[in-house]
């Protein structure tokens, strides 16, 4: 098994789907994410882009990243800039630091048609960066093929 955290600034957006989407491509995966200064609640427009694809986020919460600062990883995943430039210093193991940034999709303007189409849009390369993380480093570990 490998344990990994999704780190970001409000964990309402971006975290959030690239967490779902890793706990979506393998069931052994262990992950979890978390903002250094998360929001109230999950983005309804992340929900609603997530559940186009058959991933519900309904029922997610953001989190305070210091629940996991004493914790052991594998893997710790910036995905907005600011929170890579903010992340704390873990005193739990942690193995591989990366940085994967996303615009925000939260900070987009216009018509609904617009807004909605910036969050597919992160939705997607989020999808698409995960997936490549996952197929290119974290199933050849899990596997038992790491180099």
């Amino acid at each position: 098994m490998k344990r990994i955290l999704v780190l970001c600034t409000g964990n309402s957006c971006r975290s959030q789907m690239a967490e779902a989407f890793l706990r979506s491509f393998d069931r052994r995966l262990e992950v979890v994410s978390a903002g250094t200064k998360p929001a109230a609640a999950v983005h309804p427009k992340a929900t609603e882009v997530m559940r186009e694809v058959g991933i519900d986020l309904s029922h997610h919460k953001p989190k305070l990243v210091d629940k996991y600062l004493n914790d052991s990883f594998d893997y710790v995943v910036t995905v907005c800039d600011h929170a890579k430039e903010t992340c704390p210093v873990f005193t739990g193991k942690v193995r591989y630091r990366l940085h994967i940034g996303f615009e925000d999709p939260a900070e987009a303007r216009g018509t609904p048609g617009d807004v909605i189409s910036v969050f597919r849009s992160v939705r997607d390369e989020i999808k698409h960066s995960f997936y490549n993380l996952y197929s290119e480093s974290i199933l050849p570990a899990l596997e038992g093929n790491e180099a």
